[in-house]
């Protein structure tokens, strides 16, 4: 792809180009080549100034007002919302003359609202400021909103974990993240405002707006008269454009940060919850009682993991459920005020801030504690860096480091490492499980990996369809987990259904009898597992040979090789016993190189451990 567009669509933007183009062109040729009359005409700057005090004064109620509104909009999606949504764009579909007619009703002379302000409201520059308004608004409150629903939700929960209240969440980060869209808007309202006609013609006839000048000028004296309006009119909309364009400068770190100091050592804070929540037609039912201070939270996407973090954060309210932490019950505090810090999966780095400013956003961020967290982390020489300017390693590491300098009680992580290469992964893994013993803060992870889950907590909480299939602590649900889906989600190999024989002495797994050195019931429905390390997988004679000697014991079964899949440093071989059971071996220098032919599979009776399925840990 060499990025080119296509020739038809370059054809087609050109022709809108010329079409919109041609006209000014000549305007311009026109003034140029002209006697530049309409100067020194009677009423031309005062209505210049009309039209751009009225825009203006639109505008500041526009913001005031109108921003406001496109956010509540934006985050609200009921039946009210739409309502409001469409009375706020009806002036953008009806005619102007007859937006002026609807409003000479509303303040006119002989209105309630006329007769109050003394017939104020209209010919008057406060009948050009309503008229304006009116039909103006709606573009700023339409780009706005859609400014405001692009923004990413993870930063106004970031910023109420670390302190932020709800104005201060607009303020200091919604609106500067919708800033450009938000300035399209006032731009696009500036100049609906100014140049509007029909609506100011009805209801503010005097003074004169700009258009209102010429249309009278047109109407009474030479086409000629009426360039010097024109070109004020398209310096004034250049100008209005131009400013538009200007961005402001990004703010800069105004000193160096003190010398770094280690935090104080933190009390273990484990975590308590009973949650019912609904999020559409989504339900999370989830409780689990405090106990070790690392928890992990496994599930596969869409079973309600990250909403469980947010419930726990305090994001979705009181009425989701009852959260203590270390005792004390925290579920009618607000986000603000949970002393929490949370790294959600999107990182929600804040736009336009440096990496130090990013990690003293947090009210409580202590300077000295967050040197330390930077230093510790590897980001101290990154501290004037954007986020844009970031690797996804140091956008994470920014993102933990923000979430420890106000010196949490608790830090909840949302698949903290899942948009990460392997290797960075693995590297950043290893930090964070040193941290937590060095530091002792304690965590609430959240991951589909269980590998990731194993590694960085000690109790385990297996999540599906809003439901918990099973919790314990780390070594008691990996080894003895309570089905096969708990199995396939925690990642365990090589576990299967089975029933206890007659003998006792042999678990029937489909049609093939597996030596057991454990005795159960005859009879028992069992759930049982082999680690892949300690299956044996060796060279057979022709399909349907009887087992070599020795080996015609019952821990000895015929197999076929379904595949061998080299891994660099081990080699993994995929067999099946009878057609029913399939098991994987893992060493590093096996006897079989290719599949498709047969083998011999060895299970010594000590390496299956099996569970009955009543008896499993919930």
């Amino acid at each position: 792809m060499n990025g080119r567009s296509p020739r038809s669509l370059r054809w087609l933007g050109a022709l809108l180009v010329i079409y919109l183009g041609f006209p000014l062109a000549a305007f311009v040729v026109r003034v140029i080549t002209g006697s530049n009359e309409g100067w020194n005409g009677s009423g031309l700057w005062s209505a210049l100034l009309a039209s751009v005090v009225g825009a203006t004064a639109s505008l500041a109620i526009g913001v005031l007002t109108g921003v406001p509104l496109a956010y509540v909009l934006a985050r609200r999606d009921g039946w009210l919302s739409r309502a409001v949504g469409v009375l706020v764009q009806l002036p953008l579909a009806v005619p102007p003359l007859i937006t002026g007619i609807i409003l000479i009703y509303i303040v006119g002379p002989y209105s309630f609202l006329g007769r109050l302000s003394g017939q104020r409201l209209t010919e008057t520059i406060w009948g050009l400021i309503i008229a304006q308004s009116f039909v103006s608004i709606p573009f700023l409150v339409v780009v706005a909103r859609s400014a405001f629903r692009a923004v990413d939700p993870s930063l106004g929960d970031v910023a109420a974990t670390l302190g932020h209240g709800p104005l201060s969440r607009f303020l200091r980060v919604d609106a500067p993240a919708a800033s450009d869209g938000i300035r399209t808007g006032m731009i696009l309202m500036w100049l609906r405002a100014f140049g509007e006609y029909g609506t100011v013609v009805v209801l503010a006839y005097h003074p004169y707006s700009l258009p209102v000048y010429v249309d009278n000028l047109f109407s009474s004296a030479p086409l000629s008269q009426a360039e010097a309006p024109t070109v004020l009119a398209f310096a004034v909309a250049a100008l209005a454009i131009a400013l538009s364009t200007v961005r402001r400068l990004p703010r800069r770190r105004l000193q160096q940060p003190p010398a770094a100091v280690a935090p104080a050592p933190t009390i273990p804070t484990a975590v308590g919850f009973d949650l019912n929540v609904a999020a559409g037609t989504f339900r999370l039912r989830i409780a689990h009682r405090e106990s070790s201070n690392r928890l992990a939270i496994v599930g596969p996407s869409g079973s309600g993991k990250s909403l469980t973090l947010r419930t726990l954060a305090g994001l979705l309210g009181p009425d989701a459920g009852t959260v203590s932490y270390g005792g004390t019950d925290v579920s009618t505090l607000a986000p603000q005020r949970r002393r929490v810090g949370y790294v959600p999966q999107g990182l929600g780095l804040m736009p336009g801030r440096t990496v130090w400013q990013q990690v003293m956003f947090g009210l409580e961020a202590d300077p000295a504690r967050a040197a330390w967290w930077l230093d510790t982390l590897g980001l101290e020489a990154l501290l004037d860096r954007y986020p844009e300017q970031l690797s996804g390693g140091q956008q994470q590491r920014v993102s933990l480091a923000r979430a420890l300098a106000p010196g949490p009680n608790l830090v909840l992580l949302d698949e903290p490492f899942s948009a990460l290469d392997s290797p960075v992964r693995r590297e950043l893994r290893r930090e964070l499980r040193s941290l937590q013993r060095e530091a002792g803060f304690s965590t609430v992870l959240v991951t589909h990996d269980p590998e990731e889950a194993a590694f960085l907590a000690d109790e385990i909480v297996v999540l599906a369809d809003g439901l918990v299939l099973q919790a314990g602590t780390v070594r008691d649900v990996y080894r003895r987990p309570s089905s096969l889906q708990v199995a396939q989600l925690l990642g365990v190999r090589n576990v299967g259904h089975g029933v206890i024989a007659a003998d006792g002495r042999s678990l029937l797994a489909g049609s093939v009898a597996l030596p057991v050195s454990e005795r159960l019931s005859p009879g028992s429905q069992v759930l049982w597992s082999v680690q892949p390390e300690l299956v044996t997988v060796s060279q057979s004679g022709p399909a349907g040979a009887t087992p070599p000697a020795g080996t015609n014991d019952v821990g000895a079964h015929p197999a076929v090789v379904v595949d061998v899949i080299d891994l660099g440093t081990t080699v993994e071989v995929i067999v099946q016993l009878d057609g029913s059971v399939e098991l994987t071996s893992r060493s590093p220098d096996p006897a079989i190189t290719s599949a498709g032919g047969t083998c011999l599979v060895r299970l010594e009776p000590e390496t299956i451990r099996m569970w009955p399925l009543s008896a499993t840990p919930s």
